[in-house]
Order: structure tokens, then C-alpha cells, then sequence
């Protein structure tokens, strides 16, 4: 995979997370660990007071909800009459349905047509769903969630058709590629979301923790953010890995409520902290663990590693068996694809953004069941009006 990332730009927070890596690497041992419950910022560090400084640092800039738009607000005036197919890898995905339906409202305030095609979450699915997109022959095609190296083939037509592909969460990185060919990718930076997941787990625990990583190996980019999530997890030495579970996504509802009660009985309290790729592994499990007694607002502490979708925040605000989440602004990345797409079109060159990670927890869920930075509607329309 040739990827592009000369000239990406990004938020301060990412600044802040890059600058930390350097301060946990100084992590040392001593005191034991924090009161359950404490917020980060507040917590003595235990095993690695370094690393957990550091990682409540991150977590509090994280955790700010007064971020204003940092996205572009220059651009080319919309192409008018454009039509747009949105191949999804499976709608039961929340954040690709939640993507896809920011495309959606982006598209009526651009003025253009919208189609989605589900995959169906199968290879063969997916395959069909581009097929079918490339044979309507649009204006654009979006990548929703699956890696376009699987289908090279289809993605080579699409190339030979003159029809621009943008993807979401389609390669390990933001921005263009060459091979597979894409106009760009839409994403957050993995190593972001992946480092401020760990954090808020050593943060919160002050680096004393059993913790079980949930991911899906079948899907390089969850494969990479999880080894990364590990990475970061074992720079405190308090840290312990008990588990790394892969189930993959469509097979979460069948398969937790299994897997969980085995943990239970594997490890007991030990286990403190669960981390997952994506928030639907919580979903499936609350039942396993009320089942065994445990209560929602107790161990195991859980953070989900990307997407943020409606019932994560509904399950952070009401304490049930999930504290945070690491939300994409899927609406504001719909926003995006789309403005990408009018580039394109244009014959400018992306946009080169890419939105800062953010961290939702209790102390800043309030009543919201989504995470959009404030302001970029109005930017993508004034650009798009000119």
C-alpha cells in the first residue's frame, strides 16, 4: 500500500498526544494503586507515575468540549448535478451508518443525489454492492468501512471509468493513496485513538490494571489499532495484558455473551479495565456481566476504541457497563467526504484535514448521543456557496 501523508494536518490534540509519548517512556514504579471512581486528572499514580501523568494530561485535553472548527474554510464552490453511491460494509455498523447518513445530509445541503448500497458485512456482499455502484456509473463512490484492497479489481474499474473514489476508514491512514487508488481516505489518525484509549485506562486506574483488549483481526485497520492500544497499554509497568479476544464484528451478539462469562471465571477481579475496537462489543456484553452480578457502574471499566455511537453514549450516561468512548464526528466526516468528493470534481487536491481525537466520558456525555466539533457545518456551507 503506497499512502500519502505529506501535508496532513490535524488538531491540537494530537499535538498533545505526540508530545507525551516521550514523557511515558520514562515511566517508573511506586506507589499502589488509585481509588476506583476518581477522575484521572485527580488520581495518584501508581506503578508508573510518569506514564499516568502524562496519560492524564492527554486525557483532559481530550476530554475538552469547547473545540472549535479546525477543518478547512476554503475550497471550491460546489459542482452542480453530481451524484454520489455510498458502498457500506455493513449498515449494522454504527459508524458506518452514522457516516453514511452525514453524506447524506451533506449532499442536500451540496445539492446532490445520494445512493447507498449495503454490503452486507460479507466479501462476496461487498463485492456485489461496488459492482452494483460502478455499474450506475456516478459521479463519485464512497468506500464505507472495508479495505479496497479486496476488491483491486473493482477498484481498477472504477479508475478506468473516471469515477473518484473517497474512502472512510478504508486504510490504516488518513489521506491519498496510489495503490490502492483513492482520491483520499477520511479518518482519524488510529495511532491517536488508539494511544488516548490506553491513557484513559492507565489514567484512570493510575497504571494499576488487568485489563482484556476486545478487537477483529479480520479487518487490518482494528488489527493495527489494537497492537497499538497494547503497545501503549504495556509502556506502564502496572499494567497487565490479561486477554486479547478476537471475535469478529458481526459475530459480537453470538459470541460475548459466551466469552465473557469465561473471563469472569478466568480471571475474577483481576480484570479491571476492557478496551474494544469498536463500542458494539459493550452492547453484547452488559447482559453476560449483569447476568453475573456485576454492576454497570463497576469493574470491568470499558472504553471503545472508535465510531461513538448513539447507545455508547446512552450506556456512558446511564452507567451501564461502559465509562468511555473515543467518538469519530461521523457526521462531520460525512460533511467531508463529501467536500473531498467536490474537490475532486474540481480537479483541486484534498483537503488535507484530519478531525482531532476527542474522549467521551461521565464528566462530559450530558444529553448527547453523537460527537461533531462545533461550527463545521456552517464552514462546509460557506465554502460550498463561495
Amino acid at each position: 500500500m503506497n499512502v500519502t501523508r505529506s501535508g496532513f494536518r490535524h488538531g491540537a490534540t494530537a499535538l498533545v498526544l505526540a508530545a507525551v509519548v516521550a514523557g511515558a517512556a520514562a515511566g517508573g514504579c511506586s506507589r499502589g494503586p488509585a481509588p476506583d471512581g476518581a477522575p484521572a486528572r485527580d488520581r495518584p499514580a501508581g506503578a508508573c507515575p510518569d506514564v499516568a501523568d502524562t496519560a492524564a494530561r492527554a486525557v483532559a485535553q481530550a476530554e475538552a468540549m469547547d473545540t472549535p472548527w479546525d477543518g478547512p474554510t476554503t475550497g471550491p464552490r460546489a459542482v452542480p448535478g453530481k451524484n454520489v453511491v455510498f458502498v457500506a460494509s455493513s449498515m449494522t455498523n454504527p459508524g458506518v451508518a452514522g457516516t453514511a447518513n452525514g453524506v447524506r445530509e451533506a449532499a442536500r445541503t451540496i445539492g446532490w443525489g445520494v445512493r447507498v448500497i449495503d454490503g452486507q458485512g460479507t466479501p462476496a456482499g461487498i463485492r456485489s454492492a461496488l459492482g452494483q455502484a460502478i455499474a450506475l456509473r456516478p459521479s463519485g463512490i464512497v468506500i464505507g468501512g472495508f479495505d479496497p484492497s479486496s476488491v483491486a479489481q473493482q477498484v481498477e474499474q472504477a479508475a478506468d471509468a473516471g469515477i473518484p473514489l473517497v474512502g472512510w476508514h478504508a486504510l490504516r491512514v488518513p489521506g491519498p493513496s496510489a495503490n490502492p487508488k483513492l482520491f483520499t481516505n477520511v479518518t482519524s489518525r488510529v495511532e491517536d485513538v488508539a494511544r488516548i484509549s490506553a491513557y484513559w485506562i492507565i489514567a484512570r486506574s493510575g497504571g494499576d490494571a488487568g485489563v482484556v483488549i476486545f478487537t477483529d483481526s479480520s479487518i487490518p485497520f482494528a488489527e493495527n489499532k489494537s497492537q497499538l492500544i497494547r503497545k501503549t497499554l504495556l509502556s506502564c509497568s502496572g499494567v497487565k495484558l490479561l486477554g486479547y479476544e478476537n471475535i469478529p464484528l458481526p459475530d459480537t451478539g453470538s459470541r460475548m455473551p459466551v466469552v465473557v462469562p469465561s473471563l469472569l471465571s478466568r480471571f475474577g477481579e483481576r480484570w479491571t479495565h476492557s478496551v474494544a475496537i469498536n463500542d458494539v462489543y459493550f452492547a453484547d456484553a452488559a447482559p453476560a456481566l449483569r447476568a453475573a452480578g456485576r454492576k454497570g457502574d463497576g469493574p470491568p471499566y470499558s472504553i471503545g476504541a472508535g465510531d461513538g455511537d448513539p447507545s455508547a453514549f446512552e450506556r456512558i450516561r446511564d452507567r451501564r457497563f461502559q465509562q468511555a468512548t473515543v467518538p469519530e464526528p461521523l457526521s462531520a466526516q460525512g460533511s467531508q467526504i463529501i467536500d473531498e468528493l467536490n474537490r475532486a470534481f474540481a480537479g483541486q487536491p484534498p483537503s488535507g484535514y484530519v478531525a482531532p481525537v476527542h474522549l467521551t466520558t461521565i464528566g462530559n456525555v450530558g444529553d448527547t448521543t453523537s460527537w461533531e466539533p462545533r461550527g463545521y457545518r456552517e464552514a462546509y456551507r460557506r465554502i460550498w456557496q463561495g
